[in-house]
């Protein structure tokens, strides 16, 4: 059997006796041999699913033990929780037929060894299940009898399964209820070993005996094992982590040598660290600090502090017994903890740049790192990137089913250059498309070990701030800018810039950027290829000589400014981070055109009738770029110069020079400018000047011709006339109207300013003034083509006011604008003078109306008169009969409450009689004013509890009276405030309306509601049991009158009960029993009125109580005796509907019982007296059934031989040796005792002799001269016996009767 090949997961074999020091010795002198090589799990199809380095196999046996056992116990649960409903019990067998079946057929997939069975043998577990399933959720009664007896007999031998259950549960756990309703073990009570104690050896000198003790044990054999970072931690260390702790597991052992071997990571050799006894007393007291670190049946787990990287593996463990105990093979990798930071560069960066900025990371492969980019301050993703190990052999690129990270079991030679720590240099190269400030963060980085160093986790607990590691920065950062763009504005090579020679422009330089915002604020850098004029290719093109000029334009500067003219082309531009782009157009031509120039020409002009000359023609030749603006100077007879310009967009012109005065005029050209030389450019130099006599022949004009003179019929009109020549003048004129023709004229005038004055005009209608001719000193009579117009009114104007419906009167509304309608004649403008008779102290208005038919608009009331009226020409007159006008005022609305008696006015305020919650009630208001009215008005609301509250309300009236009914759905003090109040005609003016006040008390409905509605009230049947009050709560005025309704449930007619006079808000109902019957009654609030007669009708469906008069029950002992012995159960049948409290009385004290069934069962633990004082049931659980039934339970009777100890006598032969009994219990008793023999070592002694005896007493002695063991067998007193020895098959307490 020592040679059966086990499974690494089986458990270990049974030592053999004899072999454990042989055993050890072999185990100690073996060499040590390499583990054999473990074939991947991923490759045998008889793995396990589960492996065994997670969990091994006996550890995956026991969870299924314990899985199965929880099952059972959920089955159990759903037996007892089982309803005698046929649907549970189909749902509960069908559901637990397929958890069993799940789990039978699908632990064989598990592949846990011991548990692989065959497919016939789970069938069979299903179908033995499914049996069991059935006749536990069907309660198929099992049979105890043979199943070849007749039927008649085996349903009378039909046990049902909890009986079977119970029994099978009592071999575990056997408790009982007794009388102090605690549960015992009944077996402590009714064998009980210290009634009878104590016994007397005699012995016959010179006989002795010698006795001996032998003392037992145990040896037990523990598994015991060792583990090195049992859960797998990942560690590494750096400069913040200079130290770590490697855990070590220790299972049930109590090592006194730990040998660790390292191997270096840098140089592959290795090293053996030895950690002695004294250091593992330091580390286990440690451990002994945490929790069942003191117990050394739970796993304790040692923090052996190193300090260096490098591969570890548990190597040798030496217990106390200098044995080795068993080593899970177990590698930890203590790495240098990853890291990784930005190697910086610049942060300036332009559109469509590359990011161009490495990542440097220092760790184990392989590595996970994950960084993030904020846009503006806003998360812009995240990305995570892996670098897999440069060795393809590293272990940590792989899943590992073991500890192990060496292959081998000796790592003499091993090669761990793949743990070491890779510096790699990750270049990150994104396209910058987007201006902005960029910014790469260095979030978190984890090495294949696992070990993980979150940097996003430090720069949330101090934000703001920039974080870096030793290495260098987490952190890069970008500005992006945006790329300029220029272009030239306004100039090209069809359009040239033109400047005046000397003089400079600013290059139009327009500055942009590829972005949609403004340009990039900073200096800008630019350069441009310059050609000079001469040096201009035909086809606009730079020749040979061009040269590169560079200049940059300042922020909010003017520009760069040119002189030279030639050709000037944009090549680049570059702002403080970024070059630009050069736009089209790119190209301007500079030139400076020449400067303008003037010539002249003259030419006389003669008068035609005199032959003296009138004036000059003068012709003037422009040469430059037009508008053209010359300057010149006239000075008449040495008087003073009058400057003054001609302007032409022509290259030639003529300039008349025909002064209005005769006299010697002298003119000089002073200045030219043109388009581009705008300032004036002095002619001085070129002596234009210019000389003449001037004699002008006769003329007259009008002054003020235009437009026509209007005037008043019968009035002469007055007209100014200027003459021109040498005085004196003549001057012939003619009126002319309706086709006659006056003609007039004047001699001798010397002014050259004449008033002409006409005759009366008498007729109304245009007249047409004209200017025939004039001759002045020099007798030539000219001709004149002077023309005015005179209009003359036919008539006078006239004022008269209009009628409105016939009438001279108008209603309007107060302070609104009235249009008085007005009736003028004549020609507007008119001007009208009028006044309110009713004001005589304001004076009269003047105001001007344009059109015949107006208004005079006022605002105020009153009888307005005509004054006085004057129109565009002459002055009026006003209509007696229709000189005056009436203004009224249409009334404004007003509102008050209707006389009532209801109602009293009290200091303003309308106070209406108080009204119950509820009942209907309205106030009568009348209007005065314009149907329909609008009213608004704000009801307060002031309740009796709670916080007050305002509503707005409207309505609309279409008479003068309104009925405005009040709320009464809330108790309180309510107030109605009429604030608005607008008719047809007049909108709410709160200046002119007073507001109305009406006030009202709304009684609460006083209201009765059970305390507790919905709650069933318990009643006896007998009226000595009493019964609950029914509490009431009451809100009103008291004293209240209430009318309650009970109803039994068997009958239709309810039953009433009037409650007068009761003054208190909370009222217990005490129902009179008469009124009961045995059964449920519903007991409903009828009606409640209180003291201010507001009176409510509860609703049928409002929350009652219900009153359930329960029949008393019942408790009979089962055994008519009264005195019973401790070990005793007392026993009672209970009448009613379970379950039941039973209330007893035990040793003085009052204890309460419950009971499921109708039997009452109690063991009798201790002596006392057992009185069952009171009994309820489900129905009746606040009616009890008093009752006393008293039973007595008696103490066991005892006994002590020689002071109930074992005492020896030697006695000579044929001596006596007295024995003594010392009884407890009532006397008389009766003991039974036995003598036997003294047996030799290692046999049976043998009952000798029995005898009975009797004592009235508490003790007696009794002489015995015979050798032997003497010891009480059984005692009785007066009602209790016990006895040690088994009679039947059983012993232990007994009642006497």
């Amino acid at each position: 059997m020592n040679g059966t090949p086990r499974l690494r997961s089986a458990y270990p074999s049974t030592p053999q006796k004899g072999n454990e020091r042989n055993g050890a010795e072999a185990s100690a002198s073996l060499p040590r041999l390499p583990l054999p090589t473990l074939s991947s799990p991923q490759n045998d199809p008889q793995a396990p699913l589960i492996p065994f380095n997670l969990v091994d196999g006996p550890q995956q046996r026991l969870y299924i033990a314990f899985f199965y056992l929880g099952l059972t116990v959920w089955r159990l649960c759903d037996y007892y929780g089982l309803v005698s409903d046929e649907t549970d019990s189909l749902w509960l067998f069908l559901k637990w037929f397929a958890i069993d079946s799940i789990f039978l057929y699908g632990l064989p997939e598990l592949k846990i060894p011991w548990l692989q069975w065959s497919s016939s043998s789970i069938t069979m577990l299903v179908i033995g299940h499914t049996i069991f399933d059935a006749v536990l959720m069907f309660r198929i009664p099992v049979s105890s009898g043979l199943p070849f007896q007749p039927l008649s007999r085996l349903q009378e031998t039909q046990i049902p399964l909890e009986t079977w259950l119970i029994a099978f549960t009592r071999l575990f756990y056997d408790r009982e209820l007794a009388v102090s309703e605690r549960r015992v073990k009944p077996a402590n009570v009714l064998h009980n070993s210290s009634l009878i104690l104590g016994k007397q050896i005699i012995h016959i000198l010179p006989e002795g005996c010698v006795s001996s003790k032998v003392a037992t044990s145990i040896v037990t054999d523990d598994i015991r094992s060792a583990t090195l970072n049992p859960n797998r931690t990942a560690f590494c260390i750096d400069s913040f982590t200079t130290s770590i702790n490697l855990p070590i597991q220790l299972n049930q052992t109590n090592p006194i040598l730990i040998e660790l071997l390292r191997v270096d990571l840098d140089t592959n050799l290795n090293d053996t660290i030895t950690i002695q006894a004294k250091e593992i007393r330091k580390l286990k007291k440690q451990a002994q600090r945490q929790p069942l670190g003191r117990d050394i049946a739970f796993p304790r787990l040692l923090q052996y502090p190193i300090k260096q990287t490098g591969l570890y593996r548990l190597q040798r463990v030496v217990d106390e017994s200098k044995l080795e105990v068993q080593r899970r093979l177990s590698d930890t990798l203590v790495v240098q903890c990853p890291s990784a930071h930005m190697q910086s560069v610049a942060e300036s960066k332009c559109i469509g740049d590359l990011s161009d900025f490495y990542l440097q990371v220092d760790a184990t492969p392989p590595i996970n790192i994950k960084y993030s980019k904020l846009f503006n301050g806003q998360e812009n993703g995240h990305a995570v990137l892996t670098i897999p190990p440069k060795s393809p052999m590293s272990p940590l690129a792989t899943s590992r089913s073991s500890g192990a990270l060496v292959a081998r079991e000796s790592v003499a030679n091993v090669d761990v250059s793949w743990a070491r720590s890779q510096s790699t240099k990750i270049s990150l190269n994104e396209s910058l498309s987007t201006s902005g400030r960029w910014q790469y963060l260095v979030d978190e980085v984890q090495d294949g070990c696992g070990n993980t160093v979150n940097y996003a986790n430090n720069r949330r607990a101090d934000s703001g701030r920039r974080h870096a590691t030793n290495a260098g920065p987490l952190e890069q950062r970008f500005s992006v800018h945006e790329r300029p763009r220029v272009s030239l504005r306004g100039c090209d090579s069809q359009h040239p810039l033109r400047v005046p020679k000397g003089e400079s422009i600013r290059l139009p330089v327009q500055l942009s950027s590829t972005g949609v915002d403004s340009t990039e604020q900073g200096t800008h850098y630019l350069s441009y290829l310059f050609s000079p004029s001469a040096e201009v290719l035909p086809n606009q093109e730079h020749g040979k000589a061009a040269v590169l000029e560079e200049f940059k334009i300042e922020p909010n500067a003017a520009g760069h400014e040119v002189y030279e003219p030639g050709l000037y082309t944009l090549q680049s531009v570059q702002s403080a981070h970024c070059a630009g782009d050069v736009l089209e157009p790119s190209s301007c031509l500079l030139s400076n055109p020449p400067e303008p120039s003037l010539s002249i020409e003259t030419q006389v002009i003669p008068d035609r009738c005199a032959g003296n000359s009138v004036g000059l023609l003068v012709d003037l030749d422009l040469t430059g770029t037009p508008p053209f603006r010359v300057s010149y100077e006239e000075k008449r007879n040495g008087g003073p110069v009058t400057p003054r310009t001609v302007e032409t967009n022509l290259l030639h012109t003529q300039l008349e020079l025909r002064p209005a005065h005769s006299g010697h005029y002298k003119y000089e050209f002073k200045h030219i400018s043109d388009g581009i030389y705008r300032e004036p450019r002095s002619i001085r130099d070129e002596r234009l000047r210019l000389e003449q006599d001037v004699k002008p022949p006769a003329s007259a004009r009008f002054l003020d011709a235009h437009p026509p003179r209007k005037t008043c019929i019968g009035e002469p009109i007055s007209l100014a006339v200027q003459l021109l020549g040498d005085a004196p003048w003549k001057l012939e004129y003619e009126l002319v109207h309706n086709g006659r023709r006056q003609k007039r004229k004047k001699e001798g005038i010397d002014s050259s300013i004449y008033t002409l004055t006409t005759d009366e005009l008498s007729s109304g209608g245009e007249y047409s003034l004209a200017l025939t001719s004039v001759t002045d000193k020099s007798g030539c009579k000219v001709s004149l083509e002077q023309e005015t117009k005179i209009e003359v009114a036919l008539q006078r104007p006239k004022a008269a006011f209009g009628l409105v419906e016939g009438h001279r009167t108008i209603l309007a509304l107060e302070d609104k604008k009235v249009q008085i309608p007005l009736r003028l004649q004549g020609e507007a403008p008119w001007t009208i003078q009028y006044r309110n008779l009713d004001q005589p102290g304001e004076g009269s208005t003047t105001m001007v109306f344009e059109k015949s038919n107006d208004e005079i608009e006022v605002k105020d009331a009153g009888t307005y008169e005509l004054v006085h009226v004057d129109d565009a020409t002459c002055p009026g007159n006003v209509d007696t009969a229709a000189n005056r006008f009436l203004v009224e005022w249409v009334p404004r609305p007003s509102v008050k409450v209707s006389d009532s008696a209801a109602i009293e006015y009290q200091q303003g305020v309308y106070v209406k009689k108080g009204i119950c919650e509820g009942d209907e009630d309205a106030v009568e208001i009348a209007f005065t004013g314009t149907p329909p009215f609008d009213v608004e008005y704000v009801h307060h609301l002031k309740p009796e509890r709670g916080s007050q509250s305002t509503s707005t309300k409207k309505f609309k009236a279409g008479i003068n009276l309104a009925s405005v009914k009040m709320i009464t759905t809330e108790a309180g003090s309510h107030q109605y405030k009429i604030s608005k109040l607008s008719d047809l005609s007049y909108p709410h003016d709160p200046r002119k309306f007073s507001p109305v006040v009406i006030e009202q008390i709304v009684h609460a409905t006083p209201m009765a509601t059970f305390s507790d509605g919905g709650k069933t009230y318990k009643y006896c049947k007998e009226e000595e049991a009493g019964g609950e009050n029914v509490p009431i709560s009451l809100k009103g005025s008291p004293p209240f009158h209430l009318e309650v309704e009970i109803r039994h449930h068997s009958s239709s007619k309810p039953e009433l009960v009037t409650i007068p006079n009761i003054e208190t808000y909370q009222y217990n109902l005490h129902i009179p029993h008469r009124l009961l019957a045995l059964g449920t009654h519903a007991v409903r609030i009828r009606k409640i009125r209180d003291a201010n007669g507001c009176q409510r009708r509860m609703d049928q469906d409002a929350p009652h109580v219900q009153v359930n008069v329960a029949e008393v029950p019942g408790i009979t002992a089962q055994e008519s005796r009264t005195d019973y012995c401790v070990g005793d159960r007392i026993s009672y049948t209970l009448s009613g509907l379970p379950p039941f409290n039973v209330f007893y009385n035990f040793q003085g004290q009052e204890r309460k019982a419950s009971a499921s069934t109708t039997n009452f069962r109690r063991l009798a633990e201790k002596p006392g007296e057992f009185t069952i004082t009171a009994i309820t049931d489900q129905r009746s659980v606040d009616c009890k059934a008093h009752t006393s039934i008293t039973k007595i339970i008696h103490e066991m009777p005892s006994v002590r031989v020689s002071k109930g100890r074992t005492a020896t006598v030697d006695i000579h032969e044929g001596g006596e040796a007295e024995i003594l009994f010392e009884f407890g219990g009532t006397p008389p008793f009766e003991f039974t005792y036995t003598r036997s023999s003294n047996p030799p070592r290692g046999k049976k002694s043998q009952v000798l002799d029995t005898k009975s005896d009797i004592s009235y007493e508490h003790m007696k002695s009794v002489l015995a001269s015979d050798e032997g063991i003497y010891e009480v067998v059984s005692i009785k007193d007066r009602y209790c016996a016990f006895s040690t020895q088994r009679v039947q098959g059983k012993s232990g307490p007994k009642l006497l009767t």
